[in-house]
């Protein structure tokens, strides 16, 4: 006899990006939030859960777990799991109709207009007949199923019908399930897990060949490991290194990127390779391999990773264009294009032929350098523009890299076009650079920051966030002094639980090429720089202060949970943070006006806050260590030049009522 089959329909599995062609990324710690919807014909109740397992690394368990989901309106059901383990989950959506729930509710109606249900008792009883057979059969809950099926079997008696609307028994039954009834949703889903510093990390950029400070001799390993305690007192986390290669000869730029080189011009650490050696070597006048190594214990001894960049192209000088010339692609002439990024041209550079007929072999060469510097204590990577390099390439990469690293975090630098820098990160990136960088004024920094930060873009966007670059200086920053310098990392540290800045922001370095240019004047890309951090109008203890904060308060280390709320001026933006378990909230007010004071009535979450209109309750100003009482749902706060930002942590409330996704 051919068995009964379900029909319960499952859509919209959610979180999903691209309907399942790539994972989803959270965190190490994340409660990962899973939606659905759920139906069927009729009106019967239904069960659905969230399935879940861990599916790399190699060694984690495998086997599926379950978590149970709840309606929330309109077919749509909701639940939860947690993610403990860096490395790949797998996810899906199961659901039946619970029969026994279904008959209940339908006898509870039929009771409530006086049908005579006789013969739906023992239409019960034949389902707890079945129920029990789906129990353990000495089980307590079978012998009950088994006893009230007798019950309803002898007809319809008050003892029967308040047997049979138990909610006891009914709760019971649902342990139970004829599961044989179930769908799951076609595909499984995938969540990507990193540790927690691919969401929360704060970079600081700097040349070690700049390290000797007086701008003439050039630094070493040695003198960089010297140098690690001043930026461990800035309180970054990451310490980023553009790349430590040999630099090649030919076609050797100058300062201010001259095309005529002097002698005793160091080069551009992106024209990599020398006759002493290529991507696996480190510059001579640098150190050696051991420095280098020694260099990354240093930091992290001070709880400092370091980050290497990761810039797949050549010097002309590079050992592989002699070695490998089937990695190049050559003109008809025999000569290498050099590389392009219209309207840039770097003549120092050549790439390789990425989709060649021996670009096998040259993906594996490529992968074995991640792995060399991986071997030297490196897990981090700051990745030289991914999007001029095919996707595919990228793809394969990461993949191969986490499946034994899961742990290693790479950084797209893909300032492009907005879905290339979507598709980076969708596959494998762990965080991106963004157009926060553009970003000035406060509908259009609202607006990016709420794509970014929100699904479907954040459920595999990260944005580390920038106010400037080697490459760029933006006019921001060049007109707008030392204030600009204070407003804009501000932004980028409390907006972002991601953010980086360049050696010399502390100082408000700000002198362009050309105006109007976002080059700077001698940079630090083609020559060595001197330094005074002590120099006067420095903001190294503001951006310590603002370090410290993200530190203290664990809402700002979350990337999701970016809110905006309502500031009456187009000058000043208003905006708020909070944990889930709505033990920590942050409100932080930013005038985008570097050159005059401005005043703002600030519109108060109180229903987020689980503040009453009347109620009186303490902020406390973190960057001025002030404390206040506020009342009421708005609160003034006058912003000027000098101190442009005000970071509050709401100190009393009703923690029970907190919810900030009540304003989305």
């Amino acid at each position: 006899m051919a068995e009964r089959i379900g029909s319960v329909v499952i859509e919209d599995v959610q979180p999903s990006v691209d309907g399942g062609r790539h994972a989803v990324k959270r965190e190490v710690g994340d409660e990962v939030v899973v939606s659905a919807d759920v139906f069927k014909e009729g009106h019967d109740v239904l069960v659905a859960v969230a399935r879940w397992r861990q599916v790399s690394p190699a060694r984690a368990h495998t086997e599926w777990h379950e978590s149970p989901m709840r309606a929330v309106g309109n077919d749509r059901y909701e639940g939860a799991f947690p993610v403990h383990v860096n490395g790949r989950y797998a996810f899906t959506v199961e659901a039946w109709p619970d029969l026994f729930a279904t008959w209940t509710e339908e006898l509870q109606r039929k009771l409530e207009v006086g049908r005579d249900v006789a013969s739906e008792l023992l239409e019960g009883a034949v389902l707890l007949e079945e129920t029990a057979a789906h129990a353990p059969a000495s089980s307590a809950d079978s012998l009950r199923f088994r006893e009230v099926a007798a019950l309803l079997k002898k007809g319809n008696t008050p003892q029967a019908i308040a047997a049979a609307l138990d909610p006891g028994l009914r709760a019971a039954a649902s342990r139970h399930p004829d599961r044989s009834l179930a769908s799951i949703a076609e595909g499984e889903r995938e969540i990507w897990v990193d540790r927690v510093r691919a969401c929360f990390s704060a970079w600081y950029e700097f040349f070690p060949r700049s390290t000797a400070s007086d701008g003439r001799t050039h630094g070493t390993f040695k003198t960089a490991e010297k140098f690690l305690p001043y930026v461990q007192s800035l309180g970054f986390d990451v310490v980023y290194l553009p790349p430590i290669h040999p630099i090649g000869r030919t076609a050797r730029k100058g300062k201010n990127n001259s095309l005529s080189a002097r002698p005793e011009d160091p080069g551009s650490p992106w024209a990599i390779g020398s006759r002493e050696g290529g991507h696996k070597s480190v510059n001579p006048e640098l150190g050696t391999l051991e420095d280098f190594r020694r260099f990354v214990q240093a930091a992290a001894a001070l709880g400092t990773e370091v980050a290497l960049d990761l810039a797949f192209q050549c010097s002309p000088d590079h050992p592989y264009v002699r070695e490998h010339p089937e990695w190049f692609l050559h003109r008809p002439d025999g000569t290498i294009k050099t590389a392009e990024n219209p309207p840039k041209r770097y003549e120092d550079i050549v790439n390789f032929d990425w989709l060649g007929p021996a670009h096998e072999s040259l993906w594996k060469e490529l992968k074995s350098v991640v792995l060399h510097w991986i071997d030297q204590g490196v897990r981090i990577f700051r990745v030289d523009n991914p999007h001029t390099k095919p996707l595919p390439f990228w793809k394969w990469l990461i993949g191969e890299i986490h499946e034994e690293h899961p742990e290693v975090i790479f950084l797209s630098e893909a300032f492009t076009r907005p879905k290339v820098m979507k598709h980076l990160a969708k596959i494998g990136f762990s965080q991106s650079y963004t157009y926060f960088t553009w970003r000035n004024f406060k509908h259009e920094i609202q607006a990016y920051l709420e794509e970014i930060t929100q699904p479907p873009v954040a459920d595999y966007f990260r944005g580390n966030l920038w106010p400037n670059t080697p490459d760029i200086l933006p006019e921001a920053l060049q007109l707008g002094g030392r204030p600009a310098f204070k407003i804009r990392v501000a932004l980028a540290a409390t907006l972002s639980s991601s953010y980086g800045i360049y050696s010399g922001y502390e100082s408000c370095e700000n002198a362009p090429l050309t105006p109007g240019k976002e080059e700077y004047l001698d940079s630090e890309k083609y020559q060595l720089v001197a330094r005074d951090f002590d120099r006067p109008g420095n903001i190294r203890g503001y951006i310590a202060s603002l370090n410290r904060i993200r530190l203290e308060n664990p809402a700002l280390q979350l990337y999701r949970n970016l809110r905006f709320f309502v500031a009456h001026n187009d000058r000043v933006i208003f905006y708020g943070k909070q944990t889930p378990d709505r033990t920590n909230t942050i409100l932080v007010a930013v005038s985008l006006d570097p050159f005059a004071p401005q005043e703002a009535v600030l519109e108060i979450p109180l229903a987020g806050l689980g503040v009453a209109e009347d109620e009186v309750y303490q902020v406390h100003e973190l960057l001025s260590d002030r404390r206040m009482l506020w009342q009421g749902p708005t609160a003034r706060v006058t912003l000027t030049p000098e101190d442009p930002v005000a970071i509050w942590a709401v100190l009393r409330f009703r923690k029970s009522e907190i919810n900030f996704d009540y304003y989305d």
